[in-house]
């Protein structure tokens, strides 16, 4: 049986390749780098560049084989990248994957990997890949993981993530609403949850490039206290105070959460941190908040999960850890809840803001492809693939249920069990 729409040179060589390796034929089309092509014209475009993405393929046949052979250029998809993504995406689900090499068949794909000149040794990861050294979630571990995700540079940033410079999930009131509005939707949100007032002293545990702080002071009066491990982020949140005439209500530091000493805080806010926590560190991130707020103080977690039917990644073979998040570890959201409650709050409240975040995903890479040689130039052209693949992907994980977004609203009741709170939830979203 022939690869559908098979044809001459390397194309017709992959495609009979790809359908001894599965058994069946796979509704995409196939362009390689001697510019043949095969497979169906209305199909989505997969771009063989050169020969080493077939060899990367073969020493990682995994999501990491495929990601490095992107990130250095060797394998891409053609037209809107979200979109293409999503038809191979949508392909996926409807292929069977779950097929058995024989030895036969094994001998076949090796035979055929000779033809094509993809039989060598495994080429070098692309320079944007990392593997960290040192004990797992150590303070100087973390610190390292985080330099390498948010250090990418802040103009870069700013191309993405546009003038608000909120790197987390924003909150879309309306089909109209922009960006900009939308995250301002959401740090409002938290400020309410919170039950921010003038003169509150709050903490935010990974404070990025200082967004909620500067609104927690300039709208509602509070001492706000921002700790970020990245330099970069601090530089730019400290600017940002002072353009905003802030700087005696709001401090950046460049801190580790479990560092932090001068409690205690009316509020704390934790919002797109918790990822990097790691489920080992739980125990010890939830005490850590505990200590530092008051009696009657409230915690907002805003935090990715996994929907519970999902494993945890690979460490070995995920993209998201060697090129995006080392080290992140996503949990269900029970437990996640399950951690702030054994440290000893009391939840009062969880909101899913799963499709928020499948739309700001997509927001992000529209604004991503709008300045894209200006992201080339500013980041290289590895680093700006790296964060295509991974905004585009994460988008489609969002959107199909493989992973979500909660905000978890705790509070740390007085010893008789008080807790301050309003007895119904229309009071303190007011």
């Amino acid at each position: 049986m022939k690869f559908v729409g098979s044809a001459g040179g390397v194309a017709g060589a992959v495609g009979e390749l790809l359908h001894t390796a599965l058994g069946q034929n796979v509704p995409i089309r196939i362009r390689c780098w001697d510019g043949s092509e095969t497979g169906p014209p209305d199909a989505p475009v997969l771009h063989l560049k050169h020969r080493r993405a077939l060899r990367r393929l073969l020493w990682a046949p995994n999501e990491l084989g495929v990601a490095r052979a992107h990130v250095a250029g060797e394998l891409d998809v053609e037209g809107p990248f979200v979109e293409a993504l999503e038809r191979l995406h949508d392909l996926v689900y409807d292929v069977d994957f779950d097929v058995d090499l024989t030895w036969a068949v094994r001998r076949d794909l090796a035979k055929a990997a000779l033809k094509l000149g993809a039989v060598g040794f495994p080429p070098k990861p692309p320079p944007e890949e990392i593997k960290l050294a040192g004990r797992r979630h150590s303070r100087r571990r973390d610190a390292a993981a985080i330099s390498h995700h948010y250090d990418v540079g802040n103009d870069f940033y700013a191309l993405v993530l546009g003038p608000s410079m909120t790197y987390s999930c924003a909150v879309w009131p309306k089909p109209e609403t922009t960006l900009e509005e939308a995250q301002t939707a959401k740090v409002d949100l938290v400020a309410r949850k919170l039950g921010l007032r003038q003169g509150m002293r709050v903490l935010d545990v990974g404070c990025g490039w200082g967004t909620f702080v500067i609104h927690a002071a300039k709208e509602y009066g509070a001492h706000a206290v921002g700790v970020t491990l990245s330099q970069a982020q601090a530089d730019f949140a400290r600017k940002r105070v002072a353009e905003e005439g802030l700087s005696d209500l709001v401090e950046i530091r460049v801190q580790d959460y479990r560092e932090v000493s001068d409690g205690p805080f009316d509020a704390i806010s934790s919002i797109g941190m918790a990822e990097h926590v790691g489920a080992s560190m739980l125990p010890v991130y939830a005490n850590s908040l505990f200590e530092l707020l008051r009696p009657e103080g409230r915690l907002l977690n805003h935090a990715i999960s996994r929907h519970p039917s999902v494993p945890p990644r690979n460490q070995k073979t995920s993209f998201i850890d060697r090129y995006v998040f080392p080290d992140g570890e996503l949990e269900p959201v029970s437990v996640m809840a399950a951690a702030i409650e054994e440290a000893g709050f009391e939840v009062r409240d969880v909101e899913a803001l799963r499709e928020h975040y499948g739309r700001t995903l997509r927001a992000w890479v529209a604004n991503l492809e709008a300045n894209w040689a200006e992201a080339v130039r500013l980041s290289g052209a590895g680093r700006a693939r790296v964060w295509r693949l991974y905004m585009a992907a994460s988008a489609l994980s969002f959107e199909s249920g493989a992973i979500g977004v909660n905000q978890i609203l705790a509070v740390k009741p007085t010893s008789r069990g008080g807790s301050g709170m309003p007895p119904v939830r229309s009071a303190w979203l007011s």
